[in-house]
């Protein structure tokens, strides 16, 4: 049964003025994800893909602009929002997930503290229950032994472990749909086997809305 439609844009164009012209980097752009649903958005590197996430986040800098269309969130215009409303759905309604965890996580920070801090942030609770959740997601995320990697430094940790802790990061605070901007690309192989099955098992379990995006086409397919 199709679910109810939670993301659409419509007409969407972002143009970087720059001293050699303006650069039409999305070009009147539409798509559309439901409740529930994996979509793909596919094309080679500088197509517009990034550009197209960052405008749903509203995050485009200058010399960068959304110049016109339309970001529904379950029927609500984000380009008319305020910055503070946009601020509240940006990471616990809507989050996006990089292509490098590494640079995301503060290297000098344990895990520990990246997920207390977080939740501190967006979440009402205990210390207890905060810690709790964490090992729950870490638990989630197919890691053995949560408590060690809690207290591990993200330089001591792989690649493919720094991406998982930072899905674990981004699901603590409940989002409704994922934007996964090549969520693989900087890890090896094996690594990238096991985000993206990840990926699909919390997408399952959660019922989560994913827009991936990537400019290879295995990893779409999968």
């Amino acid at each position: 049964m199709e679910g109810k439609r939670l993301l659409e844009i419509k007409d969407l164009h972002t143009v970087f003025h720059t001293d050699d012209g303006a650069v039409r980097a999305v070009d009147g752009v539409d798509l559309w994800v439901d409740e529930g649903e994996v979509l793909g958005l596919v094309g080679e590197s500088g197509c517009g893909k990034s550009v197209t996430a960052h405008s749903v986040m509203r995050l485009v800098s200058p010399p960068g602009r959304i110049e016109s269309g339309e970001i529904l969130f379950r029927g609500r215009n984000l380009l008319k929002v305020s910055q503070r409303e946009m601020h509240q759905v940006r990471g616990s309604r809507i989050a996006m997930i990089y292509q490098d965890a590494r640079l995301a996580l503060n290297p000098v920070e344990r895990v520990r503290a990246h997920f207390l801090e977080t939740l501190r942030f967006h979440k009402a609770g205990s210390e207890e229950s905060f810690e709790r959740k964490s090992r729950e997601l870490l638990s989630l995320l197919k890691f053995e032994d949560p408590e060690r990697v809690l207290d591990a430094y993200p330089f001591e940790l792989s690649g493919g472990m720094c991406q998982r802790v930072y899905i674990a990061l981004i699901l603590c605070l409940e989002p409704e749909i994922l934007i996964a901007d090549e969520p693989t690309s900087a890890l090896d192989p094996d690594s990238q086997r096991e985000v993206l099955a990840l990926l699909k098992q919390v997408q399952k379990r959660l019922s989560l809305s994913i827009l991936l995006i990537t400019h290879d086409i295995a990893v779409a397919r999968e």
